[in-house]
């Protein structure tokens, strides 16, 4: 479906940045004031949901737009390395395996239930309107929902490749970027809800979240024990460690990208299982997060008591506010028919996931971050990971990673499925 594009009132990024830069001041200075209104307003409403919330109202009253800004790319492609190797140069390998296999349950749990909530969701809706998920040749419905499906389980490099092999027609392309855009940060939105409300689902769940504390504990003794007043000298080396990391990781990752692609058919097929590894942002998140453990085995950790992770927290939190801007709640009610299958295919991710770590007692940050790892991707998964404690950062990106992985093999399985649900 064809949208209309209406010129922001800003269109200059420097004055948008301003804006979000605002926002970001604003929301941190009123969530510091510890009475009164503010005091439970935050108690209900948590300060990251805000960060992303109001850049969506920004968007939203056609303030600015993300359609003409470059910010997002700035954020995900400079901020974002940066920030995994400045929150993982504390890492403690040996706490983070001993959190068990449950992180992986839970990922794999939210994997299949994108995989069979999307035929479901079809059947669903084609009771009331079949119409909405029904269409002929390269117009049908289920084969634009497996672009959703490719991104929800892996990321870009999975969606694109659902788009080559299923050949959507491309001029109503757009309807289901914005299906995928608004369903995942409404998700996202009720996931950080819940990061305030964490004891009372763990003790709901009765989970074990003995190993996270215990992790939790280790990595703030640590930083106690390291902390000193930095300097500029300080704040120098680290902006060299991270932003030295960010240009290595781009440059391999996009040699890697290029050497597969042009080495290995099965990489450059956009219909093979191993397409992802075509994706430059997949290896810039790899380099990024392996770089910044490397240097967890040397003194650089020790830059952690001068706030590397605090520096890390506030580039995330720069990207939360560009990904905020991708949101245009205008919208939500354009193609309320297609909007709803996204609604329902969320709703059974969600329910499987809440059902499972019922079953095996585990703990909300596994739930969240499971879920994220597969709905948001490498960008959103860090965040959520990091509202529980920056020590835990890197289990957001490892089971991100993960995602790329498993992304294009089960797009198709769950493509496949959509296809016998909308004949039926």
């Amino acid at each position: 479906m064809p949208y209309l594009f209406v010129q922001p009132l800003i269109t200059n990024d420097t004055v948008v940045f301003g804006l979000l830069a605002l926002c970001l001041g604003f929301i941190f200075y009123t969530s510091s004031i510890k009475t009164g209104f503010w005091s439970k307003f935050y108690s209900i409403v948590p300060a990251v949901l805000m960060c992303y919330l109001l850049p969506a109202i920004l968007t939203s009253t056609g303030i600015v737009s993300d359609e003409i800004s470059n910010l997002y790319f700035m954020a995900s492609r400079y901020l974002l390395p940066a920030a995994l190797v400045l929150m993982t140069l504390s890492i403690d390998i040996k706490a983070i395996s001993n959190l068990g296999s449950k992180a992986i349950v839970m990922f794999l749990t939210g994997s299949a239930g994108i995989i069979i909530g999307g035929p479901i969701a079809i059947l669903i809706v084609s009771i009331f309107s079949p119409d909405t998920v029904g269409g002929n040749d390269f117009d049908a419905i289920w084969r634009g929902l497996s672009t959703i499906a490719g991104s929800w389980i892996g990321g870009g490099a999975n969606q694109a490749a659902m788009l080559e092999i299923f050949q959507y027609n491309p001029e109503k392309y757009g309807g289901m970027v914005l299906i995928d855009i608004v369903v995942a940060n409404v998700w996202m939105a009720i996931v950080l809800l819940g990061v305030g409300k964490t004891k009372r689902i763990d003790a709901w769940l009765k989970a074990d979240t003995s190993a996270i504390e215990t992790l939790k504990i280790k990595v703030t003794e640590f930083t106690e024990k390291i902390t000193r007043v930095p300097t500029l000298n300080d704040y120098m080396i680290m902006l060299a460690l991270a932003f030295t990391a960010v240009g290595i990781a781009h440059f391999f990752g996009d040699y890697m990208s290029t050497y597969l692609t042009s080495s290995f058919d099965a990489v450059s097929d956009q219909k093979s299982f191993l397409s992802f590894l075509g994706s430059g942002f997949f290896w810039m998140v790899v380099i990024a997060t392996g770089l910044g453990i490397a240097l967890s085995f040397t003194k650089a950790k020790n830059y952690e008591g001068a706030g590397a992770s605090k520096i890390g927290g506030m580039f995330i939190y720069i990207l939360v506010a560009t990904i905020g801007m991708k949101m245009d709640l205008g919208k939500v009610l354009e193609n309320p028919g297609l909007i709803a299958v996204g609604f329902i295919w969320i709703s059974i991710h969600a329910g499987l996931m809440i059902l499972v770590a019922k079953l095996i007692k585990a703990p909300y940050f596994f739930l969240a971050v499971g879920s994220q790892a597969n709905v948001g991707g490498a960008a959103s998964a860090p965040v959520v990971a990091a509202e529980f404690h920056p020590s835990l950062t890197s289990v957001g990106v490892l089971l991100a990673v993960l995602g790329y992985v498993v992304g294009t093999g089960g797009a198709l399985l769950c493509a496949y499925l959509m296809e016998v649900a909308s004949s039926l």
